[in-house]
């Protein structure tokens, strides 16, 4: 099976090849389009897009390499980001880190057997003054504690 954008995202990506006079220049925002589509970008939708973008696969895989927001395998229904920069580190990111490691029996990179928790280090997430941080999907949860972050998750379903 390969990737096609859906009619809608593919009306989408038109435009952005039409604002842009070099194809490479969509790279990043075609990204999130596929992933925004898929979920994800597996190894299918990048040879398509660099098909698309008329590049290699290897030079689209290195930007989804470089990126912490692009995933290359399906992510949990809650992606839990945990910023690992100085300021974080120094007001207990770590200590988090290894908590969430052990309440949910999963590492950093790693997604729960139900589905629910990916967990993933990231650099700096722009909130040093209310360290440490943990976005989860897209909202920003800030001077934490352990019981806090407990509180938070317990919420979600």
């Amino acid at each position: 099976m390969s990737f096609a954008f859906t009619p809608e995202r593919q009306e989408r990506f038109q435009a952005l090849l039409a604002r842009y006079p070099d194809k490479r220049s969509v790279t990043l925002p075609a990204l999130h389009l596929a992933q925004e589509q898929e979920g994800y970008l597996s190894g299918e939708t990048i040879v398509a897009l660099a098909r698309l973008l008329s590049i290699v696969p290897a030079d689209l895989m290195d930007t989804v390499s470089f990126y912490t927001m692009f995933h290359t395998k399906p992510k949990g229904k809650y992606l839990l980001q945990v910023c690992q920069t100085l300021s974080c580190s120094l007001a207990g990111a770590d200590q988090l880190v290894d908590h969430l490691n052990e309440k949910y029996e999963i590492k950093a990179g790693e997604t729960t057997t139900d589905g629910r928790f990916t967990l993933v280090k990231v650099e700096c997430l722009g909130s040093c003054g209310t360290a440490p941080v943990l976005q989860i999907n897209d909202d920003y949860y800030e001077r934490l504690s352990l019981p806090k972050v407990d509180r938070i998750l317990g919420k979600l379903r």
